[in-house]
């Protein structure tokens, strides 16, 4: 008798989760992103995903209804780099998971790693953010020390009981910092007090080594590639270079960190030499390579806006100015917020934007249709359009604007619980006698 409980509990399963990804939202403003909205719309989703958009949707059968009057809804979000989910307390080493040993570990991947418990999780999503691509290393390092490949990016959802039901694409980009050259002094000079000043010579002599180690080790991995179409005698797989293989053949974008128009252009003309797709991430002060960027459609991931400008004579609004600047020159931008404690300020850091420049139609995408774009899943997320994938948000306003307030969140159709670590404490200290 157990055995015939356990079996029918296990086939309902699946048709209870179908059951609750299937609804319809009406009578709401329908924000698709890659068209223009529309008033007293409605979306039906079934079994996770969109299947219509429209003023007046014909619905077979009972299914549930949520009344949207008065309310948004809009894709959800994504963060295009963060390690949320790996990193908890930065100052706490145990909790911390992106800091293996070596300059090249193509083979890891971010999302193996991801604690589905995180509390930064139930955070972020409380803003609208539904998907996050995991970063495996530390974020844009300076430097001579720390590694140049870090690993695979992976895209994932925001909900799930194990990392396998959040995964995207455990294996969405391949995370990189393009070697700088950093001498003592400045703002980006040694911290310790009385440590020996680096001259440029020697600064210039250890970025040029690590250029040579990571020339060599492409060499290395292309002879690897070559070694086994061939068929080689005495062939023996090696993890590292088997990652390696959807890079050299371009499937496999790179996302190299480069601040400077220096380490841009030095990024990019090793990009081409290389023959590998290539996506900026971290980029500060671009200079004349903005228009090399448009010209060779390179796709630029942004920090936050939140930020002093890098060097102290740039101008005060250079944070908040490079994005539209960016775009106005036809570069496609998305926006990242490369860490976990302010992950949930990503919608922020794309409106922080809007008014030194950047077309609120653009800062919209940023943090949706462009991100998807980016990273090659624009057919299943970024925009509220038929066919794709029912990550969603129901908000009482425009999702960039800090009042703003999400009402509904639907990841994959299912509706996902907004409580959060703060919802708790505000609503345990609120109750204190």
């Amino acid at each position: 008798m157990k055995r015939i409980v356990i079996s029918i509990a296990v086939l309902a399963a699946p048709l209870l989760a179908a059951e609750n990804a299937t609804f319809l939202i009406r009578n709401a403003t329908v924000h698709p992103v890659s068209a223009p909205k529309m008033e007293n719309a409605s979306v039906l989703v079934v079994g996770g995903k969109i299947a219509d958009v429209g003023a007046k949707l014909a619905v077979k059968g009972k299914v549930r209804v949520i009344e949207g009057k008065g309310l948004h809804v809009y894709p959800g979000m994504i963060d295009s780099g963060s390690p949320i989910g790996l990193s908890e307390i930065s100052s706490v080493r145990e909790t911390v998971d992106t800091g293996e040993l070596g300059d090249f570990n193509p083979q890891l991947r971010a999302i193996v790693a991801v604690n589905p418990e995180s509390e930064a999780i139930p955070v972020t999503r409380a803003n609208g953010i539904t998907a996050v691509m995991a970063t495996p290393g530390a974020i844009g390092g300076r430097g001579s020390g720390g590694g140049i490949i870090s690993g695979q990016m992976s895209l994932m959802n925001l909900n799930g009981w194990t990392w396998e039901e959040m995964e995207i694409r455990p294996g969405a980009a391949l995370q990189m910092t393009w070697p700088v050259i950093v001498s003592g002094g400045g703002r980006m000079g040694s911290a310790r007090m009385g440590a020996r000043q680096t001259t440029f010579a020697e600064a210039k002599r250890n970025q040029e080594q690590r250029v040579q180690k990571l020339r060599e080790f492409f060499e290395e991995a292309r002879r690897y590639q070559a070694a086994k179409a061939a068929g080689a005698a005495g062939f023996q797989p090696d993890l590292k270079f088997e990652a390696m293989l959807p890079v050299l053949a371009g499937k496999l974008p790179v996302m190299v960190f480069a601040a400077r128009e220096r380490e841009i252009r030095e990024a990019v003309a090793w990009a081409e030499k290389e023959r590998v797709k290539l996506v900026l991430a971290g980029v500060r002060r671009p200079g004349q390579m903005t228009a090399e960027i448009a010209k060779k459609k390179i796709p630029v991931i942004l920090g936050s806006t939140f930020a002093t400008p890098l060097e102290e004579d740039d101008p005060y609004d250079e944070p908040f100015a490079l994005p539209g600047l960016l775009v106005k020159a036809g570069v496609k931008v998305a926006f990242a917020s490369f860490g976990t404690q302010f992950a949930r300020n990503l919608p922020y850091e794309a409106s922080q934007a809007v008014p030194f420049g950047l077309p609120y139609d653009e800062a919209l995408k940023s943090v949706t249709l462009n991100a998807a774009e980016i990273w090659g899943v624009a057919d299943r997320y970024g925009s509220v359009e038929k066919g794709k994938v029912a990550d969603l948000i129901v908000t009482d306003g425009d999702p960039l604007e800090i009042q703003t307030q999400i009402k509904f969140m639907y990841i994959r159709g299912e509706q996902v619980d907004l409580e959060s670590k703060h919802t708790r404490l505000y609503k345990k200290y609120l109750a204190r006698p």
